[in-house]
């Protein structure tokens, strides 16, 4: 899980302290606010730390490598240094990290310079680690594409980060043995019943089964995009990635998707929170936010933690503001493009 980011210099973002709720996280803005560059960065230090605390007898400078690499194939810059805020003559970006651990605090801090190739600077070691890794589900689903996805990522040059990568590998891993808590089947079940069916893996591919009688197996490619990524957070569900203190990043989890799945991914998104698992996703679609609020007056839901992180371009630099609600933030450009189109059409002769 991720408490908070302090970011100084790095990309769009000049000084900015973010607080993340462990419950579901929703940051707002339009293209080039750096949403998704916040995800990827709350990604890289989460799956860093959790890895390293599995390992052993590793060292600072180690976890400095670590970090360098990590950013470096997630963001896919030329060189590290290309991470730093565009600024006259020579600047220098400092991250620091915050995430629960069990017994002692995980607190992260590093720096890297604009002429940084791969180098990492660590300025504080963590006393504890985060016992459970995150999740990273990129725009594009990647069940349909899963067979040799990951062997082929380790030996050729692929136009994919390595989110993707790290996804096929969570994918890999067989169902969990024994039966699931309640919480978890039934959540697995609402999936079921949006998909219509059951995933299913068979000789490294994934299918899904429908439940009609008699109907045999689809292959992934002959499903539906939305479906897909339906069945695709259903099967990490079942192999036990997400589960109980660890993190889902999902970026834009609308893209593709028609109206009635994105209401039922609102759900399914503050249901995850609500199990324990923290949940931060990226969105400039009005109806998910429209949808996510609806689904927080619930009786089920009203009590899950929520955080509304707002971006807003500014002269030089990204501004933010964040509530537990949201109204607690101010109007962002891209959803007030959707209203301002409800007005105009409210105007048709």
């Amino acid at each position: 899980m991720l408490t908070e980011l302090n970011l100084a210099n790095f990309t769009v973002f000049a000084d900015d302290s973010i607080e993340f709720s462990p419950g579901l996280n929703v940051v707002i803005g339009e293209n080039g606010t750096g949403k998704s560059h916040l995800l990827k960065l709350g990604y890289v230090v989460t799956h860093v730390a959790h890895a390293f605390g599995k390992a052993q007898r590793q060292t600072k400078d180690e976890m400095g490598r670590q970090l360098a690499d990590k950013l470096v194939s997630v963001f896919r810059p030329e060189s590290l240094g290309r991470l730093v805020s565009r600024k006259q003559g020579r600047n220098r970006c400092t991250v620091a990290a915050t995430l629960p651990s069990d017994g002692s605090q995980c607190r992260i801090a590093f720096s890297f310079a604009t002429n940084s190739k791969t180098e990492v600077r660590l300025e504080s070691m963590p006393a504890g680690f985060p016992p459970a890794g995150p999740v990273f589900l990129p725009t594009r689903e990647m069940v349909s594409v899963f067979p040799g996805f990951a062997a082929a990522y380790r030996s050729r040059e692929l136009e994919f980060d390595e989110t993707y990568y790290d996804l096929a590998l969570a994918l890999e891993d067989l169902p969990l043995r024994g039966k699931r808590p309640d919480k978890v089947a039934t959540l697995i079940g609402r999936l079921e019943d949006l998909m219509d069916g059951k995933v299913t893996v068979e000789n490294g591919r994934f299918y899904l089964k429908p439940d009609t009688p008699g109907a045999g197996r689809l292959e992934m490619a002959l499903v539906a995009e939305g479906i897909r990524k339906i069945a695709m957070l259903a099967y990490l569900l079942i192999n036990g990635w997400l589960r109980d203190k660890a993190t889902l990043f999902w970026d834009e989890p609308e893209t593709n998707l028609n109206p009635r799945l994105i209401r039922h991914v609102a759900t399914t998104l503050l249901a995850l929170a609500k199990q324990g698992v923290q949940v931060v996703i990226t969105t400039h679609s009005l109806f998910l936010l429209r949808e996510i609020e609806i689904g927080m007056a619930t009786v089920e839901f009203k009590r899950v933690p929520t955080r509304f992180i707002a971006l807003a371009p500014g002269d030089e630099e990204v501004h933010f503001c964040a509530g537990e609600r949201p109204e607690d933030v101010d109007p962002i450009a891209a959803l007030d493009a959707d209203l301002d189109q409800s007005d105009r059409y409210l105007e048709l002769p």
